[in-house]
């Protein structure tokens, strides 16, 4: 079929098959130059559109299996170092941005006064040592000499107060004697009075009244020895006397052997205990002269030093802080995109200082709470109007790769992380 214009146009011989090819050489279907134009570019857009379709689609199936966020952060552990003691720093071992490993020793504060203090501890423990070895061999000595002490001085006793039976029967006894070498005195002086007066009539020898005379004075004589003798006998038997106290004595302080082994062995386990004391001491001494070194409790960056060599130190001074080389990413999805995030997943992470490199990780946890809950000052929705705000939870995410010197992450850098959820 062919057609011409209004307009004279000149047409071109064109044949339409049936599957809508032209075919110019075919004189029967003739076709304008335009609508031809106009299929070759219908022909042209669907071709474009076939691939936009297709990443159109790829999109939308991509974007419902991965979740991604802005709204995220690189977190980790900041470790304050701060001394344990008071004292000058001798030598300082790190600077700003050093990386330490765990162990490292960082600063090294002045040790003689610490050490001075821990060779004080040990001599007084060293002392109390000696003083409760002392203690000891005393409690046991008196423990060993209680029994036969207690049975020595019953003995003791009772040959003492044998000692004083005997000597009150002497002293006794001379009393006696006195008493008859008195009458035997009395005696001879009245018959020397007799045979002087016999003398004067003759009726007696000068020899009998001298042969009285000395009987007279031997009498008296007696009488002196005797005397004398009852004063030794006196004197012996307050002796016995004082002797028997004196035993008894003894007696009473062997009998409180008991209380004497109590109060040694009581103050044996005093010098035990001030032992105790002194080892604590002598502890905390080298606790203390160990703290004039700090180490690096883990490896990490050192940032914010704020110490230098002579400067002096307080206990809980911060010093400076390390960074520790593992961190996190603390990404806060909207509450509607976790819908499908589950712990395990597997994140793709890119850091805004280093947009040419994507870090693999994964999902570690999901915060019981929104972020708002936990703030400062959270909202109170029970009070004055109320508008539903869509609300964010935090979400940690691990970097599985090993930390690349190169590639130096810190806490609060700016990250896009991305969750495949299903």
């Amino acid at each position: 079929m062919s057609r011409r214009r209004p307009d004279a146009e000149a047409f071109e011989p064109v044949t339409v098959s049936p599957n809508g090819n032209v075919d110019s050489g075919s004189p029967a279907a003739p076709v304008p130059r335009r609508q031809y134009l106009r299929r070759i570019l219908k022909a042209l857009g669907i071709a474009a559109a076939l691939p936009l379709l297709t990443l159109g689609v790829h999109y939308v199936v991509y974007a419902r299996a991965h979740e991604s966020t802005d709204d995220a952060f690189i977190d980790g552990h900041i470790v304050g170092m701060s001394p344990k003691v008071a004292s000058y720093v001798a030598r300082v071992y790190v600077d700003d941005n050093t990386h330490v490993k765990a162990g490292d020793l960082l600063v090294e504060l002045d040790p003689r006064d610490f050490e001075a203090r821990l060779a004080q501890a040990r001599a007084n423990l060293a002392a109390a040592v000696q003083q409760q070895r002392a203690a000891a061999l005393n409690a046991r000595v008196v423990e060993r000499t209680a029994g036969a002490g207690v049975q020595q001085a019953e003995a003791a006793v009772a040959t003492a107060e044998r000692q004083v039976d005997g000597a009150r029967s002497r002293l006794e006894q001379t009393r006696a004697q006195v008493v008859s070498a008195e009458a035997e005195a009395t005696r001879a002086a009245a018959d020397v009075r007799r045979y002087e007066n016999l003398l004067k009539y003759g009726a007696v020898s000068h020899q009998e009244r001298d042969n009285a005379v000395a009987t007279t004075d031997k009498a008296a004589a007696d009488l002196d020895a005797v005397r004398k003798a009852q004063q030794a006998a006196a004197d012996a038997l307050r002796q016995q006397e004082a002797q028997l106290a004196q035993e008894r004595a003894r007696l009473a302080s062997a009998q409180a052997a008991p209380d004497q082994i109590a109060q040694s062995r009581a103050q044996a386990d005093q010098l035990a205990a001030q032992i105790g004391q002194y080892e604590a001491a002598v502890h905390q001494a080298v606790l203390d002269l160990s703290y004039t070194k700090l180490y690096a409790p883990e490896s990490g960056r050192v940032t914010r030093k704020s110490v230098e060599p002579g400067a002096y130190v307080q206990v809980g001074q911060t010093l400076f802080s390390i960074v520790p080389d593992r961190v996190w990413v603390i990404a806060n999805f909207k509450e509607t995109q976790l819908r499908h995030m589950r712990p395990g997943q597997p994140a793709a992470v890119r850091v805004d200082a280093y947009p040419d490199r994507v870090f693999q990780g994964h999902v570690d946890s999901i915060q019981a709470g929104s972020g708002a809950r936990f703030s400062l000052l959270p909202p109170e929705n029970a009070t004055g109007n109320y508008v539903k705000v869509v609300q964010r939870v935090p979400v940690k995410i691990v970097i599985d790769e090993t930390p690349d010197p190169q590639h130096v992450f810190g806490p609060g850098m700016s990250v896009v992380p991305e969750v495949r959820v299903r």
